[in-house]
C-alpha cells in the first residue's frame, strides 16, 4: 500500500512527531511505501506582523497547500493520505484536495482542537466544555483560550465556523482515529460523525523491553506545564510524611517552580533523551502522571506499561479508561494535593502490590499497544476508508 503522511510539526517535538515516526517506522517494516509531506513550526518562529497575518489567513484555507498536495497525489499516486495535523501552515485545504482528487483521508484526533480553540478542553486550572457543541465557540474568545490570545483565538475559532459551513470535516474526511473511547465521545458531543471515528491508541516499538525496578523513586516525565499537573504534583511531595524519591523529566515554562524551594527527596534532572528516559522507567517504582487535562493517549504511559511499570494518575477521561484502577495502577482526584499524596504512600508502601501491578501493566501493553497489534488496526482502518471512498460498502459502525 502507498501511504502520504501529512503533518505540521511543533515548534517543540511532542507526542504528535513520536507518533507519526512511529507510524512511519512499522508501516515501512511491513514493506508499505510512505512519503511524508512534514512541515515545521520552526519556520516561522521569529517573524514579523505582516507575516504573521499571512499565515493566520493561511490557517484557516491556503491555496498554496491545495496545489501541493495535489502535485503529492499526482506524482506519488498513494492509496490513501494519513493526516495528523494542518494547522498553522498547511490548513484543512488538503481534505479537499484529497477529495477533489478522489484519495481516501484518514485523520488522526491527537488533541481536541476540533471541538475546542484551545484544544485541551481546559482553562483556569479546571476541565472546561464551554464550546463543545456550539456552531461559534464565542466562549473561547471572550477568555482568549489559545495562546492566552482573543486575536489568534478569534482566528481559531473563524476557522473552525468556516470548515463547519463548508461540512469539510464531515465530508472530507473518511475516517477519523480517536486514540480512546473517551475521546471518541467527546467528538461525537462535538459534533463529528459517529459512524466515522474509530478508535485506535497510540502504541511503542517492541524494542522496550520489561525492567526490574529496583531504583526506589517515582518517576513524572512530561511537559512542565499547568494542565500536566506539575504544581499538584510538587505539593503533593510537600505533604508527604517522609520523603520518597521522585524525579522529575521535562522541560516548559513553569521549570522555575524546579530551581527553587523543591520538596525534599525531588531530583529534577532537565530534558533527556528517550533512551535514558526509557532507562529511568525500567528502574522506577512506578511513574506519576498527574495531568488535569483530558489527554489525547499519552505516550509516557504507554512506555511506563511497556518497561513495567504501574501509573499513577488522575481519574479524568483518557488516562482513567488507559490506567486500569487496581490493575495498571492507581487513580487520585485530579488536582487534589492531598489525594495524590495519599495514593502514592499507598503505592509506595507495598513492593509485593507494585509488582503485580507492574506485571499487569506490561501485559496490557502486550494485549493493547505492542506494534503488531496496533498494525493490525490501522490497516483495518485504511481499507475500510479505501472501501468507503470507492463506494463499495458501507462503512462500519465503530
Amino acid at each position: 500500500m502507498k501511504i502520504l503522511q501529512v503533518h505540521n510539526a511543533y515548534q517543540h517535538m511532542g507526542g504528535e512527531e513520536v507518533v507519526v515516526a512511529a507510524e512511519n517506522q512499522m508501516l515501512q517494516q511491513y514493506d508499505h511505501e510512505i512519503h511524508q509531506w512534514i512541515v515545521e513550526n520552526s519556520t516561522i518562529s521569529d517573524v514579523n506582523f505582516f507575516t504573521k497575518t499571512k499565515i493566520a489567513k493561511q490557517s484557516i484555507w491556503s491555496s498554496e497547500s491545495y496545489l501541493q498536495i495535489r502535485q503529492r497525489l499526482q506524482e506519488f499516486k498513494p492509496d490513501i493520505v494519513h493526516v495528523h495535523n494542518t494547522i498553522p501552515l498547511i490548513s484543512p485545504s488538503v481534505y479537499s484536495a484529497c477529495d477533489d482528487a478522489g484519495v481516501p483521508v484518514v485523520h488522526t484526533l491527537h488533541n481536541y482542537k476540533l471541538i475546542c480553540p484551545g484544544a485541551y478542553c481546559f482553562r483556569d486550572r479546571n476541565v472546561c466544555e464551554d464550546c463543545i457543541g456550539k456552531t461559534i465557540a464565542y466562549p473561547a474568545i471572550i477568555h482568549g483560550c489559545y495562546r492566552k490570545s482573543t486575536a489568534q483565538t478569534t482566528v481559531a475559532v473563524a476557522g473552525l465556523v468556516t470548515h463547519k459551513l463548508r461540512k469539510t470535516y464531515e465530508k472530507n474526511v473518511d475516517i477519523y482515529i480517536a486514540l480512546t473511547h473517551f475521546g471518541r465521545q467527546k467528538f461525537i458531543e462535538g459534533g463529528l460523525p459517529a459512524e466515522k471515528i474509530a478508535v485506535k491508541p497510540n502504541f511503542v516499538t517492541s524494542d522496550i523491553k520489561q525492567g526490574e525496578h529496583q531504583g526506589r523513586y517515582v518517576l513524572f516525565v512530561g511537559k512542565l506545564v499547568q494542565y500536566k499537573g506539575i504544581e499538584t504534583l510538587l505539593q503533593a511531595w510537600h505533604l508527604l510524611d517522609e520523603p520518597i524519591p521522585l524525579k522529575i523529566v521535562g522541560q516548559g515554562p513553569l521549570e522555575i517552580l524546579l530551581k527553587s524551594n523543591l520538596p525534599s527527596g525531588v531530583e529534577y534532572l532537565g530534558r533527556l533523551p528517550r533512551q535514558d528516559v526509557l532507562h529511568l522507567m525500567k528502574d522506577a517504582s512506578f511513574v506519576v502522571f498527574p495531568s488535569e487535562w483530558y489527554e489525547g493517549f499519552p505516550m509516557t504511559i504507554a512506555e511506563a506499561f511497556a518497561t513495567g511499570s504501574p501509573v499513577v494518575t488522575g481519574r479524568l477521561g483518557a488516562t482513567e479508561e488507559i490506567v486500569k484502577d487496581g490493575s495498571s495502577g492507581w487513580h487520585f482526584t485530579p488536582g487534589d494535593a492531598r489525594d495524590l499524596a495519599r495514593t502514592v504512600k499507598l503505592a509506595w508502601s507495598d513492593p509485593t502490590e507494585l509488582r503485580r501491578r507492574g506485571e499487569l501493566a506490561r501485559k496490557q501493553y502486550d494485549e493493547c499497544y505492542s506494534l503488531e497489534k496496533n498494525y493490525q488496526m490501522i490497516m483495518s482502518i485504511y481499507e475500510t476508508a479505501i472501501a468507503w471512498q470507492k463506494g463499495r460498502k458501507s462503512l462500519s459502525v465503530f
